[in-house]
């Protein structure tokens, strides 16, 4: 691994400030990084049905070029370079951990949804229908999107990076809490501005979001590995569009409006 020039141990406020400015710095990128999808069609950023297929998926796969850029960035100005980065080819043990990894996110996802839907609150809808409508299409690209693009810049960002980089001067399990935390919050003003108007209804889904990056997080550190907690926070996303897509092609209208609130409102926003 190449060794920074820099001090390393150099405290808690340093790390902190540290894992906040990547964050800022990758929502900042993921602005400019969507430029030449916004040079194609400007619309993809308004009203994102009204244009073409790829020109939606160009959007959606650069928005998260960001992450990697941000990410990439800070190794280089730091000088720990890409041997940071713990990516190594999956053992059993690893294959195993992402399986069970993605089990114990899903299972706390739909026990959250099933402890807060006797009190009826109105959860908002992710932003991503936005971008999907209800085109099967659409869905099958974005599951691409969630295995190449999604999954693997946020927890290249916020799990190799950031959590990584908290570990000098934290705990690896308080570098978990805290990674999650920051985590937790990027997303939230996706949903306001999305149009979110309950408070509460939020609350539900940072939740499940907070739970799931809590094992990603843990998935990590047991396995040293970035692949772990990449192919379980894929598999997470990808299965909600899994199950929306076989609705859309086979069911009925009021499965599809059941699918979108009970499934997708409960999925992390994509940072859109």
């Amino acid at each position: 691994m190449a060794m920074s020039t820099f001090d390393q141990s150099d405290g808690y406020g340093r790390a902190l400030l540290v894992a906040v400015g990547l964050t800022v710095a990758g929502i900042i990128a993921q602005q400019l990084t969507v430029i030449p999808a916004l040079a194609l069609d400007p619309r993809v950023a308004t009203d994102p049905q009204a244009v073409s297929r790829p020109v939606t998926a160009v959007f959606l796969m650069l928005s998260f070029v960001g992450f990697y850029l941000a990410g990439a960035l800070y190794l280089w100005w730091s000088e720990r370079g890409w041997g940071f980065i713990d990516i190594a080819m999956p053992t059993k043990r690893d294959l195993g951990i992402a399986v069970a990894a993605f089990l114990i996110a899903y299972a706390a996802v739909i026990l959250v949804n099933l402890l807060t839907t006797p009190l009826e609150i109105d959860t908002p809808e992710n932003q991503v229908m936005d971008f999907i409508g209800t085109d099967p299409t659409m869905v099958l690209i974005m599951i691409g999107i969630v295995f190449f693009f999604n999954a693997p810049a946020e927890e290249f960002l916020f799990r190799g990076v950031i959590q990584k980089r908290l570990y000098d001067a934290f705990s690896k399990r308080n570098a978990v809490v805290i990674t999650t935390v920051i985590f937790t919050l990027v997303h939230v003003p996706v949903y306001f501005v999305a149009g979110a108007t309950s408070i509460a209804g939020v609350s539900v889904v940072m939740a499940a979001l907070f739970i799931g990056s809590i094992v990603f997080g843990y998935s990590y550190v047991m396995t040293d590995n970035l692949v772990v907690p990449t192919l379980a926070h894929a598999f997470f996303n990808a299965i909600q569009f899994m199950l929306l897509y076989l609705v859309l092609v086979y069911g009925s209208e009021e499965d599809i409006d059941a699918v979108t609130s009970a499934v997708l409102e409960v999925m992390p926003a994509l940072g859109l």
